[in-house]
């Protein structure tokens, strides 16, 4: 069984991606960015951006059948080394006894300069 979860962005359907992908019993959910898809603002600070990330994907998850309980990976994205401490505070506000296999890495760049971080995550269906 495949389904496709949108959250309505625009860059979904410009750049023809899913927000997530439901494929048998895991969720696969693409990089995500820190805006508000609601305003499509995007706030300046790279905490906060990492905070709209996972009110994001909260809601994709919990769309999806399942929750940020059942993540069992995470890959996070910087364009800068100093981004990284502020980030991983947040993942470990989130993530602090789920856990998830997980790695930080710091690129050159994201689709846009203002965007600091990206977020992907793979999780489970909860049964």
């Amino acid at each position: 069984m495949r389904r496709l979860i949108s959250t309505g962005s625009p860059f979904e359907t410009a750049f023809g991606y899913s927000r997530a992908v439901i494929d048998g019993d895991l969720i696969f959910v693409s990089g995500t960015t820190g805006y508000d898809y609601a305003s499509m603002t995007l706030p300046e600070d790279a905490a906060e951006q990492a905070r709209n990330i996972f009110r994001t994907l909260d809601a994709v998850l919990a769309e999806a059948g399942s929750s940020l309980a059942q993540v069992v990976r995470a890959q996070y994205f910087v364009i800068d080394r100093a981004y990284c401490e502020p980030v991983l505070s947040v993942c470990g506000e989130v993530f602090g006894q789920i856990r998830p296999a997980a790695g930080i890495y710091v690129v050159a760049g994201l689709l846009k300069p203002e965007m600091k971080i990206e977020i992907e995550v793979t999780a489970r269906l909860v049964s």
